[in-house]
């Protein structure tokens, strides 16, 4: 694990994991989160395999949610959470760096953010680890974000911080591919004090179950395009 919390980082860091099939990368996920996390939630997605016990032998708490869906698991997740005032999350693939948490979550602790975004973009991306649908996908919802509400994102990535209140205000909605965007979306038209951090980011462990294969891509894109109109409708309804 890495460094001890001390003083400076008083308040309850908690990290909800989403996982679907992950038992040969959700063991190094955990053991490479920082001490500063009081508490790691695992919402298991499904799992066909040793996910769950694995994530429950290094001291994570595990439910779970049958419904497929990205948003669904961190809903799930999120309704485990005890007494936290800041909440991160991050995937269970090992594509995420755990022990870069403390550069998403110090701009909150020092009240500088209220939402802190890991920029993939920003940061140090291992060849492959992006494929050029996931990059170009990325590149359109940002153009599409900035165009419409004047946001400054350049990334859609799964690592970020929040400030468990400004989340609470969110009221987030979304079941499946939809929910980083929405997160992003929503954290905007609430005014929350917002800033990217540069991450770095990995080939994950295993095969995607998103843009790993074609029909996830399509779904993928389909949903976040979806979720820009459905709130630029909304904004322009006031």
């Amino acid at each position: 694990m890495g460094e001890t919390k001390t003083e400076a980082m008083p308040k309850k860091i908690c990290v909800v994991i989403p996982a679907l099939n992950e038992e040969n990368a959700i063991g190094d996920v955990i053991q490479d989160l920082p001490e500063i996390v009081d508490q790691i939630i695992v919402a298991d997605n499904g799992s066909k395999d040793d996910t769950a016990p694995i994530a429950q032998s290094l001291g994570a708490d595990v439910v779970y949610e049958l419904e497929p869906g990205y948003g669904a698991a961190c809903l799930k997740g999120l309704s485990a959470v005890r007494d936290a005032d800041i909440i991160c999350f991050l995937d269970g693939d090992y594509s995420d760096f755990p022990e870069d948490l403390p550069m998403l979550v110090d701009p909150i602790i020092e009240g500088k953010a209220d939402f802190v975004l890991g920029s993939r973009s920003m940061g140090q991306v291992e060849k492959g680890a992006l494929t050029l649908q996931q990059r170009l996908g990325n590149w359109l919802a940002c153009y599409l974000m900035k165009k419409i509400w004047g946001t400054s994102y350049t990334d859609l990535g799964p690592f970020r911080a929040i400030d468990a209140g400004v989340l609470e205000k969110l009221e987030m909605q979304d079941r499946n591919f939809g929910w980083t965007i929405e997160m992003q979306i929503k954290a905007h038209l609430l005014g929350a004090r917002t800033i990217e951090v540069p991450v770095r980011y990995r080939k994950r462990v295993g095969v995607s179950k998103i843009s790993g294969t074609i029909s996830g891509t399509v779904r993928a894109g389909y949903k976040i395009l979806a979720t820009i109109y459905k709130y630029r409708k909304l904004t322009r309804a006031g």
